[in-house]
């Protein structure tokens, strides 16, 4: 089963893309289901730069929400979080859970 993370946010392809130490896993991206009446054959679908993945908490990137699915960057480094930091302005909750908004 999937583990939904306390916290994660989105961010388009592009910008991750963007860090100089960005190997991506593409192959792990989530399934597309087939086209139209074509064979029952799921593959995974294409990233584009517009596309939205998501740094998990753990700083590890998903193409999708679930934080142990679809995994398409785990090169997890004191650059990588920094860059977060830096770049992306992504920045854990003091209790590590997502705000609660009114």
């Amino acid at each position: 089963m999937a583990t939904l993370g306390k916290y994660c946010k989105a961010y388009p392809l592009q910008t991750l893309r963007a860090y100089p130490g960005w190997i991506e896993k593409a192959e792990n991206a989530r399934q597309e289901p087939p086209a139209g009446d074509g064979p029952l054959v799921t593959a995974a679908r294409s990233l584009q730069d517009d596309d939205c993945a998501y740094v998990q908490e753990d700083y590890t990137v998903t193409d999708g929400i679930f934080k142990d699915e679809h995994v398409i960057f785990d090169q997890v480094t004191a650059k990588w979080i920094d860059y977060c930091g830096e770049t992306l302005h992504f920045e854990l909750p003091d209790d590590g859970a997502a705000p609660i908004i009114p």
